[in-house]
């Protein structure tokens, strides 16, 4: 409907209104729904998944810090959040879910998919910001949105899950690898998934029907498309770069000390986001502006420019759409919308506070301002 009434009004073109559906990142999380059917059909999911119960189920926050440092270990030689969500996590924790009981639709969610689906958009920003602080707000943010729930399976039944690995097993090592070490090999993370995509289709792992019925596939596709087109225009025709105008000087007219003005900035800043689909988009429009009003309020530039960077990773987990992970996760159906803005938003508050706050002594301390 919104693009719809683009191309009524004019305001955008046909071709424009409908740009995004050639942009990668749609397409790569798309193409995460069918690996993750791959994984199930093959067993693979089943057995990497029991291999985690077996080393970290004796509760689901165990789980879901599991799969944080797993992040964290692969964000260095997976650069892109959408490759590693779409292509390793959310395969790996749809399997998870499954095995410990836990399904999308008929009441189960609660079980650990709502801890470990909102864990892959909201918690692993903070991996993107690997600081002092880091540690202490992921124990802090789990510990006050999730309970730990128990979750028990026989030692025997997990290992026998273990033993074996089969040829479509090693195709999915392939693509990974692909992924780490494609940027020597000019090869880019969706042409990694489109060759894998090939490989699944012609092994018969995956047919095109089964494709075509992944209807959450589709459906994130259509709408994460339609949002970073929007989104794109928005700032395009100056929508963003005039409401960055109008808040630096509105705040720099103020008369306020340089911390409270760069206080107002910052949170002005963050969640402005949820205007945004693309975290390169927002910081592309924004960063400068807001950094180079904050320095001439006097705030220290690189104090201002390293609190604007971690926001700039923190922010993405603010809605279902706001990072590249976000819809992967989201389009899975474990957690509705109202929860997941929900979760994000009391996220962004206990984030905000240990960062500035407790950050912020640690910063005076080492004498970044």
């Amino acid at each position: 409907m919104g693009l719809g009434a683009s191309v009524l009004t004019k305001t955008l073109t046909f071709s424009a209104a409908f740009s995004a559906f050639g942009d990668p990142i749609p397409w790569l999380i798309a193409l995460a729904f069918f690996f993750a059917r791959g994984f199930i059909k093959t067993g693979l999911g089943n057995r990497i998944a029991y291999q985690f119960v077996s080393l970290f189920g004796s509760s689901s926050l165990g789980l879901g810090y599991s799969l944080v440092f797993s992040e964290a270990l692969l964000a260095p030689a997976i650069p892109s959040v959408s490759a590693r969500a779409g292509g390793i996590f959310l395969p790996l924790v749809k399997s998870l879910c499954v095995a410990c009981g836990s399904n999308a639709g008929d009441g189960t969610e609660h079980k650990l998919a709502k801890l470990v689906m909102t864990f892959g958009s909201g918690s692993w920003n903070m991996v993107k910001a690997l600081f002092s602080m880091y540690q202490y707000s992921l124990v802090v943010v789990e510990q006050l949105v999730f309970t730990r729930i128990p979750i028990v399976e026989e030692s025997s039944y997990i290992w026998s899950e273990l033993e074996t690995v089969d040829f479509q097993d090693t195709w999915g090592v392939v693509r990974v690898g692909l992924w780490i070490f494609g940027g020597m090999l000019n090869v880019d993370a969706v042409t990694a998934a489109i060759l894998g995509l090939s490989v699944l289709l012609v092994t018969g792992v995956v047919t095109w029907k089964e494709c075509l019925a992944e209807a959450v596939a589709w459906d994130t596709l259509t709408w994460f498309a339609a949002l970073i087109a929007m989104a794109g225009y928005l700032n395009k025709y100056g929508l963003i770069s005039w409401f960055s105008q109008t808040v630096v000087k509105f705040v720099g007219g103020l008369g306020l000390s340089w911390q409270l003005s760069f206080g107002i900035l910052v949170l002005l800043y963050f969640y402005s986001h949820y205007f945004f689909a693309s975290g390169a988009a927002h910081i592309g429009a924004m960063f400068t502006a807001f950094l180079s009003v904050a320095s001439a309020l006097g705030t220290p530039p690189y104090f201002g420019a390293m609190v604007l960077a971690f926001l700039s990773n923190l922010m993405g987990g603010l809605t279902h759409y706001g990072i590249g992970s976000a819809p992967v996760f989201y389009g899975a159906n474990y957690v509705p919308l109202a929860k997941w803005w929900g979760y994000g938003f009391l996220i962004s508050v206990v984030n905000i506070i240990i960062w500035l706050g407790l950050g912020g002594v640690w910063w005076k301390f080492i004498g970044l301002w």
